[in-house]
């Protein structure tokens, strides 16, 4: 289909742009968006006008769909100063305020938000796939590997940290190397050298990878990031859950936010600990 966007409403037509398939007026849509893995998806949510009930169209756009929801976001904003004029001329005269008509569009229209992001510049030792999804073993024995590489292939990379995704990409040629969704993270952990730090991916029923980076002057602050995520996105979970529902279910000893807990505080003991210095005359305790 042809999406086409005027100054009132969003219209669909055939491939050939000469049969309208739907047309959607502006003022009925409640809120849009773009998707976040590839920026291909739009949608949008309005009422439906026979069933009254809200309804989400989806779209996968053959080219970035971020130009839609810009152009969505102009013609509201247009809307909205026309009504603030005309509210604003109106104010100022005397009329019979029994005589004018409800306009049922009474709320602000949705703007765009943009979503936290912490970036990290560091190194990219690789990913290799692990036997198990959890475990400090593995993450110490992954990088231990990792280190024994030539510090040459080592990637120079940004990895984007936001409550739902981690992104590395290049430095150099801002090519995205793995986008991960923080939901399918299993594990992670500092290794026994500081600068080093590492999680597990679940990539698909029964693979799991390993990814690895080199962090100066150490991996406090993206452990800490990437912990902070899992945390929240683990809050979203129970705060989705139903009002009606029974008492929430403690987290089993196993559950992502424990894992994840566990492994950012051995990490952080180790951390401080290299920290520590000798005292003249004296001994480390």
């Amino acid at each position: 289909m042809l999406l086409v966007l005027d100054q009132s409403s969003l219209k669909l037509y055939d491939y050939s742009g000469h049969t309208l398939l739907h047309s959607q007026p502006i003022v009925s849509i409640r809120v849009w968006g773009v998707g976040r893995d590839d920026g291909r998806d739009f949608a949008y949510v309005a009422r439906d006008k026979v069933t009254q009930l809200l309804k989400c169209h989806v779209f996968r756009c053959e080219s970035p769909a971020k130009a839609i929801a810009t152009g969505l976001h102009g013609v509201c904003s247009r809307i909205m100063a026309e009504r603030r004029s005309t509210r604003s001329i109106m104010d100022g005269l005397f009329y019979d305020q029994s005589r004018l008509v409800d306009i049922p569009f009474q709320v602000e229209f949705p703007a765009p938000k943009n979503e936290l992001v912490q970036g990290f510049q560091v190194f990219y030792m690789g990913n290799v796939q692990v036997i198990k999804p959890v475990g400090m073993d593995i993450i110490n024995n992954t990088l231990q590997t990792a280190l024994s590489t030539n510090r040459a292939d080592w990637i120079p990379v940004t990895v984007n940290v936001a409550s739902a995704t981690v992104t590395i990409l290049n430095q150099q040629t801002e090519e995205s190397l793995s986008e991960c969704r923080v939901r399918f993270l299993s594990f992670m952990g500092v290794g026994k050298d500081v600068h080093t730090f590492a999680f597990i991916m679940a990539e698909a029923p029964g693979i799991f990878m390993c990814h690895m980076f080199w962090c100066e002057p150490n991996a406090a602050h993206l452990s800490e990031a990437v912990q902070a995520a899992c945390m929240l996105r683990y809050q979203k979970c129970l705060d989705a859950r139903p009002q009606g529902s029974s008492c929430l279910p403690t987290p089993p000893a196993d559950s992502v936010a424990r894992r994840v807990g566990s492994s950012v505080r051995r990490g952080v003991q180790s951390l401080l600990g290299s920290f520590k210095t000798k005292r003249p005359g004296g001994q480390t305790p």
